[in-house]
């Protein structure tokens, strides 16, 4: 069974007002206890599966769940088990999954295995955490669907006698009947009142990060494994599979973000998500008549909120301590970094970004059959010429590229950029490694350009921070003096990628 549901992250400030429009004379409220299991070495959860026994009210629940696409739908298997075996197993602390009913799927050789790779004990499915919530659900109905909503408040813990555990504060919408697009109505609505966040982390992930003794997940970067399609692949069809797979970087970052990580890289590959999509939104835009011009606006804006934290973290992490190797004396950015008015945390909480969020997660789910481009070429053809523009555009700023004032080199970079992401999102449409072979040539001339770029953005930050520090001076003579050799580098790295094979 595939589930369609969307999860968010509820203020503590919203919570009463919420629970007003939660608990109404039809609503119903239920404990729900669960036991998860996993390997040692985790090996359900390095598959994206995750396996619980609950008590739902009276009855006993054995579920079996995927990742599905990553956003809003997963994959569920529910089995209802024996009562009086459950409550046995528990007096006697036995209480196992039955992984016969898995046997199409197998699960259990999946267990086997990892006991062979891993040793011992990892093949035996152990009782790693349990969540004890409260569950307070209603229906929404409308004129195109049936929707739940189902609020839950609880812990998941870890360890004999309570040892570990994590507080669980959550909203859920799932679809019940109906259009998809009544879900995603829905959604919105409760979060433009509520200031609701989206969030893809599981109640089993939340028990991974407990038992890991981790806060919240690793920064999530691209994975072009996840991006597949036919060569032959439609324009709308393409771009679907490509503002998905941006959107699968950007929402575990936004999710990390918005429970309070103050992670610098949480914020760098949630910059580089936003900037991918944007790259795709602007260049493929006439791939769909269903692309929303404001959604580049609003990204676009959250992308800049984001930009100001990240650049001084760069100052305080990499560009002092280089210039101190050269001599520099100290100087410190903390209170810079402490006076930005908009954190991260409030850009991506911000209901306009959430709304983007949920209108594109909406768009990819969308029919791609309904959807008609304003190009008449294949996916193939329209991004070759793209491509093709992009090239040449970039092997002709070699030849001039010092001599360029500094809007115009930030222009080139970023062509450059756009450059690598097209040929990452079209590498499935050509023969294995052709793309990469050519990305391979392009990422000595970005990586120079990028540390040419925070150079110049390192600049003017400490020529500003001289009217309050005197020390800041030793930084602006630094990249005074190196800037006029670093274009020239960056120029010399350009032309080679006129030697790029192209693979279009």
């Amino acid at each position: 069974m595939q589930e369609i549901e969307l999860k968010f992250l509820v203020p503590e400030y919203k919570v009463d007002a919420l629970m007003r429009q939660a608990k109404i004379r039809s609503s119903n409220t239920t404990k729900l206890a669960a036991h998860y299991y996993d390997t040692d070495n985790n090996i359900l959860a390095q598959a994206g599966m995750a396996l619980r026994i609950r008590k739902e009210g009276n009855t006993w629940v054995q579920t079996l769940k995927s990742n599905g696409d990553g956003m809003a739908s997963r994959g569920e298997q529910n089995n209802t088990l024996d009562e009086v075996k459950v409550n046995e197993a528990l007096e006697t602390n036995s209480l196992y999954p039955d992984l016969s009913v898995y046997d199409e799927l197998g699960l259990q050789e999946i267990i086997q295995d990892s006991s062979q790779e891993q040793g011992t004990n990892a093949g035996k499915l152990n009782c790693l955490y349990v969540t004890d919530v409260e569950r307070t659900t209603r229906l929404i109905k409308g004129t195109n669907g049936v929707v739940e909503m189902a609020y839950d408040k609880g812990i998941v813990v870890h360890g004999e006698d309570s040892q570990l555990s994590k507080p669980i504060l959550e909203l859920e919408f799932e679809l019940i009947e109906g259009e998809v697009s009544y879900l995603f109505e829905v959604a919105k609505t409760w979060c433009k009142r509520y200031n609701l966040c989206l969030s893809t982390v599981t109640k089993a992930e939340l028990g991974g990060l407990l038992v890991a003794g981790k806060e919240y997940t690793d920064a999530t970067k691209s994975n072009l494994k996840q991006l597949s399609f036919d060569k032959d692949v439609s324009q709308t069809e393409f771009l679907r599979a490509v503002v998905h797979n941006c959107m699968i970087q950007i929402l575990p970052n936004v999710s990390a973000i918005a429970a309070g990580s103050d992670d610098g890289n949480h914020v760098h590959q949630l910059r580089v998500g936003i900037r991918r999509l944007r790259t795709a939104l602007k260049l493929f835009a006439k791939f769909s008549s269903q692309i929303n011009p404001e959604w580049a606006l609003i990204l676009k804006q959250t992308f800049g909120l984001l930009g100001e934290n990240r650049d001084l973290e760069l100052l305080q992490t990499k560009t002092q301590p280089m210039l101190e190797s050269e001599g520099s004396p100290y100087v410190d950015w903390s209170k810079e970094r402490e006076a930005i008015k908009i954190k991260p945390i409030d850009a991506i909480r911000a209901p306009d970004f959430q709304i983007t969020l949920l209108e594109l997660i909406e768009y990819i789910m969308s029919p791609a059959k309904k959807d008609k481009p304003l190009l008449k070429g294949s996916a193939k053809q329209e991004t070759g010429k793209i491509l093709d523009s992009l090239y040449k555009k970039s092997s002709k700023a070699s030849d001039q590229f010092a001599a360029l004032d500094i809007e115009a080199q930030h222009d080139v970079r970023k062509r450059l950029k756009s450059l690598r992401y097209i040929s990452e999102f079209a590498s499935p449409m050509y023969k294995k490694n052709q793309a990469k072979a050519f990305i391979n040539f392009l990422e000595p001339a970005q990586e120079v350009l990028g540390n040419y770029n925070d150079d110049i953005v390192g600049q003017a930050f400490y020529r500003l921070k001289t009217q309050s520090d005197p020390n800041a001076w030793f930084a602006v003579g630094y990249f005074t003096a190196h800037e006029s050799h670093a274009a020239e580098v960056c120029a010399q790295s350009l032309k080679k990628v006129k030697d790029a094979p192209k693979f279009w």
